[in-house]
């Protein structure tokens, strides 16, 4: 699918999105009046269960490998997933509208944005320990941020994107496919594709010790925050977060700064990674930069910088008394 974010400098940017573009609350919310109003109804919160029999996560999918890697091939999901039998139906909502970005409707988990693989460069170069950690790929999209953490040991590792269509048809099989395909020795050559598994899982089969590890969530970042805190478990708190190209919109600033601040551990730390600006939407990464600093609740401090193309950077964010 040819879309477009209105991203770079080329396009027309005289199309500035405006209130009449974006769909209208479901209902009246108390808004914090240092924030513009974040439009758009809001998906609420809800848990992915991997299902008993692993090999359904994989049904109909076409298995590709890149950088050690496993991913469905996206071309072949939005094709099984035209046919409006998904509730949300983004890929047909995208096709009408020529857009990676329908805001509060969809928010362009369906494709890899390059920010991610400067995330993932940034990561191997200055080898972030994942042993022992728990870690969440915010805004996930295909999860390799958190299938790098896996391969990685982390203790656990939790996969949020706002759609669900997203997390169960790409981000769901991804992990799957990186859990069951490790050690495959066809499966180590870029390029090449794999065959998901033919055979059933047995009922009391266990699942694969990194699956068991994960948790799948969609929803917005507020609502998946207040799930994850009202389990009758004591709140989540994790050592690293990790999210490329979330800071598109500074509407949704606020949302991502009071996840940030209550999801993150006290010494823990984020990786952020975003282009220098979005043309058409108005976010990057230097007015992201100001936002905290208003904030006064993180500190930040650029930890990558890439020169090709629109410059993209990566950014280190933690708590300002962290250690």
């Amino acid at each position: 699918m040819d879309f477009r974010f209105n991203f770079f400098p080329d396009e027309d940017e005289s199309k500035e999105p405006s209130a009449d573009n974006e769909t209208q609350p479901c209902s009246p919310t108390q808004q914090d009046e240092r924030q513009p109003e974040r439009k758009g109804c809001i998906k609420a919160a809800k848990e992915h269960r991997v299902p008993e029999d692993i090999s359904e996560v994989l049904r109909n999918k076409v298995l590709e490998t890149a950088s050690g890697l496993h991913y469905v091939n996206m071309a072949v999901v939005e094709m099984t997933c035209r046919d409006g039998s998904h509730e949300e139906d983004i890929v047909s909502k995208s096709v009408s509208s020529h857009s990676d970005l329908i805001p509060g409707v969809y928010e362009g988990g369906m494709k890899i944005w390059e920010c991610t693989y400067d995330l993932m460069d940034f990561l191997a170069e200055a080898e972030i320990r994942f042993n022992n950690k728990t870690v969440l790929d915010l805004g996930c999209g295909a999860g390799l941020l958190g299938i790098v953490a896996l391969k990685g040991d982390a203790a656990e590792v939790h996969f949020q994107d706002y759609n669900s269509t997203v997390i169960e048809e790409i981000t769901m099989p991804n992990v799957v496919a990186n859990c069951i395909n490790d050690g495959n020795k066809d499966s180590k050559e870029d390029g090449k594709n794999i065959k998901p598994p033919s055979k059933r899982r047995k009922e009391s089969e266990p699942l694969p010790d990194e699956l068991s590890k994960c948790r799948f969530f969609s929803g917005g970042w507020a609502e998946v925050s207040q799930l994850l805190s009202s389990s009758s478990k004591p709140c989540i708190k994790y050592d690293l977060i990790l999210t490329s190209e979330t800071i598109y919109n500074p509407d949704y600033y606020g949302a991502l700064h009071d996840t940030l601040a209550q999801l993150l551990a006290k010494d823990g730390r984020v990786y952020l990674a975003s282009k220098v600006h979005y043309f058409g939407v108005g976010g990057g990464t230097y007015l992201f930069e100001k936002f905290l600093e208003e904030r006064k609740v993180f500190r930040s401090s650029t930890v990558k910088e890439v020169e090709e193309g629109l410059k993209r950077f990566v950014l280190e964010i933690a708590f300002q008394d962290s250690t």
